[in-house]
């Protein structure tokens, strides 16, 4: 898969952490991996892990400094073969099915390339998940190309058993490597 660009979008989910082995399992399969972090995500996890698993900056801001002349948001939308938000929050979910865009994930989703595949985990409390207002964004995203894996049922981390777990990374990644073969 050398070439391929993955732009991992990490939101604000409880779930963040597991990302970092996404983020690992992709760059071991020959992905070039851009980490774009909303700042609800680095409650639960710093840029840290990501920059030295993926070997590149991590974008935290929709204003960080470029290299070049071309906004981190543009470059990145430009260059990817795959958008994977993983996890996926209600709120991402939200923005990207009604073209929200006040940080540098949903710029990046309105920006895309458009021959770009776009794959997303949700993760989020079953009651959200299963909200009439998500499902309809789910079904906007689907109508426009993106493709959902999960989430799963199990023990979710308020206390609730249910839909809403994230799948499993390792599944993620077999995912997001067949989307761009």
């Amino acid at each position: 898969m050398s070439g391929k660009t993955v732009i991992l979008g990490v939101t604000g989910s409880i779930a963040a952490h597991r990302a970092v082995d996404l983020a690992s399992l992709l760059v071991k399969d020959g992905f070039s991996v851009h980490v774009v972090m909303t700042a609800d995500a680095q409650r639960f996890v710093t840029p840290l892990p990501f920059k030295t698993l993926s070997r590149n900056r991590v974008v935290t801001d929709l204003y960080d400094v470029e290299d070049g002349w071309k906004p981190a948001h543009v470059e990145l939308a430009d260059a990817a073969d795959l958008l994977l938000i993983a996890p996926a929050t209600a709120n991402a979910l939200a923005k990207t099915a009604h073209g929200l865009a006040d940080d540098a994930l949903s710029c990046i989703a309105l920006a895309l390339n458009p021959q770009a595949a776009v794959l997303i985990a949700p993760a989020m409390n079953g009651k959200m998940w299963l909200h009439p207002a998500t499902q309809a964004n789910v079904t906007t995203l689907k109508n426009r190309g993106a493709e959902f894996i999960g989430p799963e049922k199990g023990l979710l981390s308020c206390g609730y058993e249910g839909i809403g777990r994230l799948w499993p990374v390792e599944k993620i990644a077999q995912r997001a490597a067949a989307r761009l073969r």
